[in-house]
């Protein structure tokens, strides 16, 4: 674990893989545990370097008020620049999942230049809050017995791991899987306030945080192989989200996956294996790239 001072905050990350190999950036959903271990340790022996990092008012990052947070998504997509000129090595293939997969696209959008290639896990093409009338919104069933539980006594590790595995149950994952990393999340939250708690658990920072201006018109802007990972289950962000995201940027792969909400560990190989397949999209690219830009740069006569 290791925490770098960026963009005028401090960011959580945790690195696996050689310091020398390509870069792969992943934003947490909103905490990096979103982001399983296998998956990051696939993608080291795959020759990358994983880096997974929290995002702003959860885990090991800065953290200061959830309830009126003094950034906005712009502000988030900053960090994910900022952080990945910070570690090196040249533009990093940039992953986002749940609300960290609207950070990743805006990221991509507003600096290009700072990366190579895009993953979109479980996340959609505009912000928390309405949806557009083309969007599939979330499964009200689903949602209605999620939101209508109690929130538990945050001060209490167990109860916190408990209604996380109850969630669980209601989405369609893994509850033990759930329970497992709820408790992680808990044991790296700094303090047990119930804004921080549920900022680290729920992202509910996300519901208070300032999402403007729109940014799916822009996305047939993006340039970079891009593969778009959803859950054919998933009844928060129901599958149509990830097939307008696929349609919408220019040669994008979708990858549908038997799931609901979270990757389980029966596709970790799968998502890990196809995000290895970018960065030979991206040279494939650059060679075919190539001779069209030395003969647009060849002298005249």
């Amino acid at each position: 674990m290791t925490r770098i001072h960026v963009n005028g905050t401090t960011l959580g990350t945790e690195s696996f893989g050689d310091e020398d190999a390509p870069l792969v950036l992943l934003a947490g959903g909103p905490t990096m545990l979103s982001w399983p271990d296998a998956l990051c340790e696939r993608l080291a022996a795959g020759g990358r370097r994983a880096v997974r990092y929290d995002l702003r008012d959860s885990g090991e990052s800065a953290t200061g008020d959830p309830e009126a947070p003094g950034y906005t998504l712009r502000t988030l997509a900053a960090d994910a620049a900022a952080l990945a000129g910070a570690l090196g090595g040249g533009p990093a293939h940039l992953a986002g999942i749940g609300v960290g997969g609207m950070v990743a696209q805006v990221a991509a959008l507003d600096h290009p230049d700072a990366f190579s290639a895009l993953t979109l896990v479980g996340t959609r093409p505009v912000a928390p809050g309405p949806v557009d009338a083309d969007l599939p919104d979330h499964d009200r069933a689903v949602t209605g017995r999620l939101f209508s539980r109690p929130l538990p006594d945050w001060s209490d590790r167990e109860a916190v791991a408990g209604f996380a595995a109850a969630g669980a149950e209601v989405l369609g994952d893994d509850p033990a899987a759930a329970r497992a990393t709820a408790a992680r999340i808990w044991d790296r939250t700094p303090g047990t306030a119930p804004p921080v708690q549920a900022a680290n658990q729920l992202g509910l920072v996300f519901s208070r945080l300032d999402c403007g201006p729109r940014w799916r018109e822009r996305l047939p802007g993006i340039g970079l192989p891009a593969l778009v990972v959803h859950g054919r289950r998933d009844g928060f962000f129901p599958v149509g989200n990830g097939e307008a995201l696929a349609r919408a940027i220019p040669g994008a792969r979708l990858l549908v996956l038997d799931a609901a909400t979270a990757l389980p560990a029966a596709a970790e190989e799968e998502v890990a294996e196809a995000m290895l397949s970018l960065r030979r999209e991206r040279r494939e690219r650059s060679a075919t790239a190539r001779p069209t830009i030395r003969a647009a740069q060849a002298p005249e006569g």
